[in-house]
């Protein structure tokens, strides 16, 4: 089987960052994208010292023309594209209700519910007229219950479930399948910026059943899973990844 061609936004910290490295221990041919070079460049050394075949293409998710590029050079380098995982986000400005603004929700929102949408037209373009693929976006748990001080990201996160879901519903004719991973508070510096200071962070874990955030790794797995063949009959779901904390 020829090695599938994945393509990840937001790749070169955290989840993102987790999931090439992991693609990349599969065997995948792997475009990893985000806004700074030096850190792409240099993601795509290690990538390459694991055996992967690796690219980075600097491409800002807020802008189609970066979108769109992206994707066609990716299909330009290998052929063909078979995964996608659109991980760049962002936090946005935690805080009460009270506190956001218009230019608040802007930011937030152009990342991570534009982003998600402009990059899954153009991930679907390609995947629908080869009649196969998987994309996963990466939403939150915070994407499906209330999140006191996180307002906006929340909200969010709701729209990017319901984004999925729309548009598994239309690949799922075409073989191109659609999900998302949702996960719980993860050891990264996002995580790190939410919670502001060691005793917030204490205080959202303890929250957390297992007692521990997540690792990067453990969502890079769900993803592979999910990317995979081992899933064929899986669309159109948000799998929550979160220590038990939804429970």
């Amino acid at each position: 089987m020829t090695s599938p061609v994945v393509l990840i936004t937001g790749a070169l910290t955290g989840i993102g960052r987790a999931t090439a490295l992991a693609f990349a221990k599969d065997g995948a041919r792997i475009v990893v994208s985000g806004r700074r070079d030096e850190a792409g460049q240099a993601l795509v050394t290690e990538l390459r010292t694991l055996g992967a075949e690796a690219e980075f293409i600097r491409a800002d998710v807020r802008h189609e023309e970066d979108v769109r590029a992206l994707v066609d050079q990716a299909v330009a380098r290998f052929g063909r594209l078979d995964v996608a995982v659109n991980n760049a986000g962002t936090e946005g400005q935690p805080g009460p209700i009270t506190e956001q603004t218009a230019e608040s929700y802007a930011a937030t929102f152009d990342t991570n519910v534009l982003g998600v949408l402009l990059s899954m037209k153009h991930q679907l373009r390609v995947m629908l007229a080869q009649g196969k693929g998987s994309i996963v976006n990466i939403s939150s748990v915070a994407g499906k219950v209330g999140f006191p001080g996180a307002s906006v990201y929340a909200a969010s996160k709701h729209a990017v479930e319901g984004l999925t879901k729309a548009a598994a519903l239309e690949g799922a004719p075409h073989g191109v399948r659609v999900n998302a991973v949702a996960p719980g508070p993860i050891e990264t510096g996002m995580l790190d910026r939410f919670t502001g200071n060691a005793e917030n962070k204490a205080g959202m874990l303890a929250g957390v059943p297992v007692g521990r955030a997540g690792r990067p790794e453990e969502i890079a797995q769900t993803i592979l899973f999910l990317a995979s063949d081992k899933a064929p009959f899986l669309t159109g779901q948000s799998i929550a990844v979160d220590g038990g904390k939804l429970a």
